[in-house]
Parts: structure tokens; C-alpha cells; sequence
């Protein structure tokens, strides 16, 4: 499968692109330590830069590998480390790759979240091999949900996740996009 890794690029209000280690200060200032959104995330707080470094060294190790695809998602106004967007999960034998995304709240209602999806869609379907990305959200994670409807993705029934580990989804909401059904 054709890999590129994670490559910087810009949308209209953010640029997307691979973590350095001065993004510690904002992403624990606007997200890894917040629990609203790391709950929500799936992913443990972080209450220290200490944590922070850890969890970023390890984000910039993963660089070394080309199908690794996670980017820091600035704010161009403010230069804010503002979340994350990443495939958290990439299954090569059905060219399959599923995005997670996290955008701190100072932030929210801005359509940051959907715009860096958005662009992530376009990058994955212009650039690489993928045929389909998919993503999913609890129920109850409404903002998160709203990200999903408002996007080019559409409802399934299940993602790969879910397929593989053997399980029906309960009080998840699955998401995909094909490569063919892309505009």
C-alpha cells in the first residue's frame, strides 16, 4: 500500500500538520487536560507537561513510520495547537483507515473540527491508497456526532473496528466515506 505519512498542508483557517515538541504548552493548555474532551476522546487526561512530553515524544516517534498519519491541527489566526486529527486505526488489507479527532472547547462552534475532516478526507483520497475511511462517535457525544453528519461521510452500519473485534455496535454511531463516492 502506498504510504506518505503525515505531511503538513493548509486549509482556509488551520494548518494541519506533524507535531513538534513546542506543542506541548497548547495542547495541554486547550485539550489534553481538559476531561470533557478526553473522556470523550477515549484517551486519559493529562495533568502535567511532564505527561504532555510523554504523550508527544510518542506522537513524534510514530513519525518514523510512513503509515502513521497524525496531525496537529493549528489555528492560523492565533497559532494555537487548538486538537488533533489522526487514523487512529489503518487496516492495509482492505485499504481502510479510521479517523479520530479532537478539538479543544475554547474552540468549538467554529467548524474547525469539520473543516480539518474535511481536508483529511481530500489529503488520504488524493495522496495515498485508501479506499475508504471510516470514524464513529458514542451517542452521547453529540458535538462529536454533529462533526460527522455535517461531513461528505455518511452512516453505516459498522466499521472495521468493530467487524474485527467481533462485535455489533451498541450506542455507536459509524461513519465511512468511500474513495469512489468522494466529489
Amino acid at each position: 500500500m502506498k504510504h506518505i505519512g503525515t505531511q503538513a498542508f493548509d486549509t482556509y483557517r488551520l494548518i494541519l500538520r506533524p507535531f513538534v515538541s513546542l506543542d506541548a504548552e497548547g495542547m495541554l493548555r486547550n485539550w489534553a487536560a481538559d476531561p470533557d474532551i478526553q473522556t470523550e476522546y477515549g484517551e486519559p487526561v493529562y495533568s502535567d507537561i511532564q505527561q504532555v512530553n510523554g504523550l508527544l515524544k510518542k506522537y513524534i516517534d510514530g513519525y518514523s513510520s510512513p503509515g502513521n498519519y497524525r496531525w496537529a491541527i493549528i489555528e492560523k489566526f492565533s497559532g494555537e495547537n487548538i486538537g488533533q486529527i489522526a487514523f487512529c486505526k489503518v487496516w492495509e488489507d482492505c485499504r481502510t483507515a479510521e479517523i479520530e479527532y479532537c478539538i479543544g472547547k475554547r474552540f468549538w462552534g467554529h467548524g474547525y473540527a469539520g473543516e480539518a475532516l474535511s481536508a483529511v478526507i481530500r489529503y488520504a483520497f488524493s495522496f495515498t491508497d485508501f479506499e475508504k475511511l471510516e470514524a464513529y462517535h458514542r451517542a452521547e457525544n453529540t458535538k462529536s456526532g454533529r462533526v460527522l453528519e455535517k461531513s461528505e461521510m455518511h452512516k453505516t452500519d459498522t466499521v472495521q473496528r468493530f467487524v474485527r473485534e467481533g462485535i455489533v455496535p451498541e450506542g455507536e454511531v459509524c461513519y465511512c466515506i468511500e474513495k469512489n463516492n468522494i466529489i
